[in-house]
This record gives C-alpha cells, sequence and structure tokens, in this order.
C-alpha cells in the first residue's frame, strides 16, 4: 500500500518486539492490528482499494482453511423457501446476490433493493439478525464458519422509505419477494394489527390480493422495521429491559421500568449528532474475580449515540446488546437515504450505476467508509476496543421525516451525524 499510494497516505504499521510476547502482549498486539484494520479501512481511498478488499477477501478462506470452489449455498426467503444458488467459494455477497436475482428472475435494476443478512432461527421460530453481509465477504466462508444449523442467509429488502415499494411491486417477482416480507413480519408481531385489521389482511389474503395487502400493511404501525431482540439500556435509567425497533428513521424504545412500568419513544436519526460501537471483554460469571482468558470470558457490544434531548442538551444514549453493529447499519443506511434525498439524487439511477458500475470476483470493490470511531462518553469507563462497523449499504434517496406523539424529543434539531443543518425542518 506505501508503494502504491505513499507513506503519507498509510497509517504507521504497528511497530513489532523481538522478545517472545507474553499473553497479554498477545492481546494488546492484536488490539493494536485490528485499529490499524479500521484505520485503513476507513480512509476512502485506501478502504476502497482492491489491494486491501482482496486481502480482506484472501484472509476470510486461509483462516477457514477453505479452497476456492463451486459450491451450493442456499439463500432463504421470508416465507422460509429456500433458493439454492450454484457459487465459488470466494465469491463475495455482491456475486452471490446477483446469483440469486439471477435464479429468481429479478430484473438488475432491482437487485440493489435487496441486501443478503445473517440471521439466527431460534427453536421457537424467532429471528435474530446478525448482521448485514457486507461486500467485501464471503458469504459461504461465513456461513461455513459458524458451524451450526441455526444459522441462515436471509434475502431482505434493503431500503426503509415505503416510496420505494411501489418501484419492487411494479415486477411480478419484486411483488413476491415483498408480499412474503410483508406477511412474515406480520406474523412475527412485528407489524402491530388489531382484529379489524387482521381481518382485512386475512381476506385480501384468500383472494390473493398482493399488492392491496401491501398497501393495507403500509398503514400499520412498525411497517418495514427490523424488531431486535430484548436488551439493556441507560435511558431513561440504567439497567432499564428494552426491546429496539428500527424503521422509519428511528430507533424506537419499548422500555420496561425498574418499577415495571412500560414506556413507548423513539430517537430519530435526525437528531442523533454521532454514534459509536464498542466491544470489550467482560468475565463470564463463575464466581470469581479472575481477568478474562479466552476460555473465560465474551465479549459485550454497546452501541452509544449522542442525541438532542433538548434545545442545546445533547446527551448519551447506551444500548447494550449483541446485535449493536447490526443497530448501527441500521442508522447507516438511513442516514445514507437521507443524504441522497437532501442531494437530490435518484434512487434509481444510484441503484443503476452501483449495480451496472460493478466488477464481480477478483475485480474492484466499491466501498463506504465508515462512520468515526468516538471515545467512551463515560470517562470513567475502561477504554475499550473500537470496532469498525466496515458499513456498505446501498445508498437510497431519503425518507421523509415525520414527529411521531410519542418522540422521546420533539424539539427541532439542526445538525445531525457528521453534518450540519440537516434537520427535520429541511427535510
Amino acid at each position: 500500500m506505501k508503494k502504491e499510494y505513499g507513506s503519507n497516505v498509510v497509517p504507521a504499521f504497528p511497530p513489532k518486539k523481538i522478545f517472545t510476547l507474553t499473553p497479554a502482549e498477545v492481546e494488546q498486539r492484536r488490539e493494536q492490528l485490528e485499529k490499524y484494520m479500521q484505520a485503513v479501512r476507513q480512509d476512502p481511498l485506501l478502504g476502497a482499494s482492491e489491494m486491501f478488499n482482496s486481502f480482506l477477501r484472501k484472509a476470510q478462506q486461509e483462516t477457514q482453511q477453505i479452497p476456492t470452489e463451486e459450491v451450493a449455498l442456499d439463500i432463504c426467503l421470508s416465507n422460509g423457501q429456500k433458493v439454492t444458488v450454484n457459487i465459488l467459494t470466494s465469491d463475495q455477497t455482491e456475486d452471490v446476490l446477483d446469483a440469486v436475482a439471477t435464479k429468481l428472475d429479478l430484473p438488475d435494476d432491482l437487485v440493489g433493493y435487496f441486501s443478503l443478512f445473517l440471521v439466527r432461527e431460534g427453536v421457537d421460530g424467532g429471528l435474530t439478525f446478525v448482521r448485514k453481509l457486507q461486500e467485501f465477504e464471503l458469504p459461504y466462508v461465513s456461513i461455513t464458519s459458524l458451524r451450526s444449523s441455526e444459522f441462515h442467509i436471509l434475502l431482505r429488502k434493503s431500503y426503509w422509505d415505503m416510496a420505494y415499494d411501489s418501484d419492487v411491486m411494479d415486477n411480478r417477482i419484486g411483488l413476491n419477494l415483498l408480499y412474503a416480507q410483508t406477511v412474515s413480519d406480520i406474523e412475527r408481531g412485528w407489524v402491530l394489527v388489531n382484529k379489524d385489521q387482521h381481518r382485512q389482511l386475512k381476506s385480501l389474503q384468500e383472494k390473493g390480493s398482493k399488492k392491496e395487502f401491501i398497501h393495507l400493511g403500509q398503514t400499520l404501525k412498525y411497517y418495514g422495521y427490523i424488531k431486535f431482540d430484548p436488551c439493556v439500556t441507560d435511558f431513561p435509567e440504567k439497567g432499564c429491559q428494552v426491546i429496539v425497533s428500527a424503521g422509519n428513521n428511528e430507533l424506537n424504545f419499548h422500555v420496561k421500568l425498574p418499577n415495571e412500568q412500560m414506556k413507548e419513544g423513539s430517537f430519530k436519526v435526525t437528531r442523533m449528532r454521532c454514534w459509536r460501537v464498542t466491544s470489550s471483554q467482560v468475565p463470564i460469571a463463575n464466581g470469581t474475580t479472575n481477568p478474562c482468558s479466552s476460555a473465560k470470558c465474551e465479549v459485550k457490544l454497546e452501541l452509544a449515540f449522542e442525541y438532542l434531548m433538548s434545545k442545546d442538551r445533547l446527551q448519551w444514549v447506551t444500548i447494550t446488546s449483541q446485535q449493536a453493529i447490526m443497530m448501527s447499519i441500521c442508522l447507516q443506511s438511513m442516514v445514507d437515504e437521507l443524504m441522497v434525498k437532501k442531494s437530490g439524487g435518484s434512487v434509481k439511477k444510484m441503484l443503476r450505476k452501483r449495480h451496472n458500475g460493478s466488477i464481480h470476483r477478483s475485480d474492484s470493490q466499491q466501498a463506504v467508509k465508515s462512520p468515526p470511531l468516538l471515545d467512551s462518553p463515560d470517562p470513567n469507563r475502561e477504554q475499550v476496543v473500537k470496532l469498525s462497523t466496515k458499513l456498505s449499504t446501498v445508498s437510497l434517496r431519503g425518507i421523509s421525516a415525520s414527529n411521531s406523539a410519542n418522540d422521546i424529543s420533539r424539539n427541532d434539531f439542526h445538525g445531525n451525524y457528521a453534518f450540519e443543518g440537516i434537520g427535520d425542518d429541511d427535510l
């Protein structure tokens, strides 16, 4: 990279030690290398380079000792059906997505409306979103390395603004995919439905009126949201149980207070100044206070965002969840949509450029810069290892902002993530 881009562009590589490292020094060295990789990834020039992305692809195969060969890979649809595609073990996410689209006969101009997600299905049928598969990721290697039948790769729409549903529904295959997702989300209880609405939906389903079913679904609360597993937040006070959902340009909280009282509220992405994901090694509860060892520790993930609660008052809100990275990816994709709308861009033009401009397999891949890594807002908290979310999302035209009656803070916002002057009033 230094030969290609110059020493002044490439971050300084962590210095080596000539003596044998102790276990603590090995962990310190690993952290330094991880931070170095994050720094390279977040540089728009280096992170987008074929040199770096090729290294990431090869590293995945070498780590799992998987040679390049033809294999069959199952991709799940929202209705439980599976699509089997023949790919190479070295194929990236976009290669696999294209293979799925070809197998389904989904038109090229609609491929960008969908993404592949790594999910875990529980014994009770519950669905946990682990992450959106990244552009440098090798889906076959990722799913194989988990060595568990609980994990699947799921095809799901990748945009938030329901206005784009009409583009998808104009095509028969797109309509079927969106219909299957809507039915699944309603059956899982992610979308709120009363008895009268349920009766209407059942009637439309029996008639095979898929478009009308989706149109009715669009009027329901939490349509198009992704629901996360129960976790813990420090808002409005520490230790509160919460169910977080992402959609409609917000994170929605269903909070259980210590007095068992339930509260609901929303945090608009346009009022978030910034956010960061952190990880830390915590000992597994075993009655001891010994420091972490590889066999006795687990990784704790946190998503923290700085939010404008009222005029001139910013406050950090923290969510402790193993799905923190997926939450961050959702926030990033919402910001992407907002930025395209703010700039007057066209979703169709952007998706066409993304799809037609892609060079597959061993050739160049486009990368998107990750959000900045921020210091912990709590000065008393031990410094933790920062994770790069390595975000690469389909950029779409922005969604319309609306003030919900349940919005935790309804004051006008005049600055948001990484930009100034993009408030609800501007949108």
